[in-house]
């Protein structure tokens, strides 16, 4: 699988720059609160800092503290995104990623938030979801052939997933069809301990009986000689 994809920003400092200046003039067109261009600018490029050393916890607070000065800002929550990623905290990181591709205008930025949200879905072997993501992915960049190689990865070992279940599935009902097979001895044995059981009774009782009888016996033997006697 490819990797996540990630904006240098801070490489492309025009570009950031005219993003910053249209998101934050939405967010006062929108009578959100005061923005703090400067602290978003500069904690934007000291989390990118970062996160190219591969400080990924330290980065993730520089654009927490980015949406702290602009909560509706593209550029940190994408970026949060893939700080989060790196830490493997998948589900923080889906979180930031659906919040571009439900908000963002930008097709390009939407596409590389869609190949994320694959790539997260790729790492939790949910295959068929990361499916679906990178064709989303596809829908707003067609000529993206990254995106196109994670698709027919996912594609593979979706394949693969469902043989291997099926497989699971079939083994598990051959164990449950011989499972009477293989209690019927348990079954004659248990016969057989109830018998010698019963039979263990039935000479007790013989045993029983032959006392009884024998000290009968005894007695009348007794009493014929008392009477010879008298």
């Amino acid at each position: 699988m490819k990797s996540i994809r990630y904006i240098m920003y801070f490489v492309l400092m025009s570009m950031t720059m005219s993003l910053l200046a249209q998101e934050n003039a939405q967010a006062v067109a929108q009578g959100e609160n005061k923005i703090d261009e400067k602290v978003e600018r500069n904690t934007i490029r000291k989390g990118n800092g970062l996160f190219n050393d591969k400080k990924y916890t330290e980065a993730e607070i520089e654009y927490r503290k980015a949406l702290e000065a602009n909560p509706s800002s593209e550029i940190a929550t994408y970026n949060l995104g893939a700080a989060l990623y790196k830490q493997q905290k998948w589900n923080d990181s889906r979180n930031e990623y659906r919040k571009i591709v439900q908000a963002s205008s930008d097709s390009l930025r939407a596409a590389h938030a869609w190949h994320n949200l694959g790539n997260i879905s790729f790492q939790e072997k949910n295959y068929a979801q990361s499916i679906e993501e990178y064709k989303n992915a596809l829908r707003r960049n067609p000529k993206d052939d990254e995106t196109r190689y994670n698709l027919r990865l996912a594609q593979l070992l979706l394949k693969k997933q469902q043989q291997e279940q099926q497989n699971q599935d079939k083994n598990k009902d051959q164990q449950e069809q011989n499972k009477p097979q293989q209690q019927q001895p348990q079954q004659s044995q248990m016969s057989k301990e109830n018998a010698q059981q019963i039979l263990d009774a039935i000479q007790q009782d013989e045993r029983d009986t032959q006392e009884k009888v024998q000290k009968a016996l005894m007695q009348q033997q007794k009493r014929k000689k008392t009477d010879k006697e008298w």
